[in-house]
């Protein structure tokens, strides 16, 4: 019963607050933990859809930060003015097209020919979930994140942070090990805002080592 009250009670609260989802509050509680995100920054959100993460980092960063998301679903929830969302499929990302939407130059390049820009994302962060349920869900959810670190030297300015889901299971302790050697600080961890009977967890890593 305590499980379902607290669902119950994130759920009403995004509604009334305007979030496009409840998972709001886990980017929201993890921030609060970790302080991945601050005003001003420039963010990725891989696998944005439905838009409640954007919406959360939007407060955060205020209107001198920048989100940018891409998703295979179309974002329909009306977003912030410094949001900006497109469909695609982080298999086949165009970062050099993802870095544009943001004003950035990448990783380890300063600024472009004019002198505006500056290189790589302050943050990525990922909520995405395999599009399945059951015995393999584990093993899809890692796969995403092995992704994820992939795209990191195209996408995060060295000295970034990131956070993405996993689904608990047998690879996760050697998935946390892995995303250790990338960053200065990485833990994982399980907002308050999670299922009670979730295996959700949130890997963060702060400091981006850089190639």
């Amino acid at each position: 019963m305590a499980r379902r009250v607290l669902h119950d009670e994130y759920f009403n609260k995004a509604k009334a607050e305007g979030y496009a989802a409840r998972s709001a509050y886990k980017l929201l509680q993890i921030n609060e933990s970790r302080r991945i995100l601050k005003k001003g920054d420039t963010v990725l959100d891989l696998g944005c859809a439905p838009g409640s993460w954007m919406q959360a980092a939007s407060e955060i960063v205020g209107p001198k930060g920048r989100i940018v998301g891409i998703d295979l679903k179309e974002v329909r929830h009306a977003m912030p003015p410094n949001v900006t969302s497109i469909v695609g499929d982080i298999y086949d990302i165009d970062a050099a097209r993802l870095l544009e939407l943001a004003g950035l130059t990448p990783p380890n390049q300063t600024s472009d020919a004019q002198g505006q820009g500056r290189g790589g994302f302050d943050v990525v962060m990922s909520d995405m979930a395999p599009n399945t349920t059951g015995h393999n869900e584990h093993e899809l959810s890692v796969r995403l994140c092995e992704r994820i670190l992939e795209l990191l030297p195209a996408l995060l300015r060295p000295g970034g942070n990131m956070t993405m889901k996993v689904f608990e299971g047998g690879d996760y302790p050697r998935l946390l090990k892995d995303t250790a050697r990338l960053f200065n600080q990485c833990k994982g961890y399980k907002p308050k805002a999670t299922r009670g009977v979730s295996r959700e967890m949130y890997i963060v890593g702060v400091g981006y080592k850089g190639n």
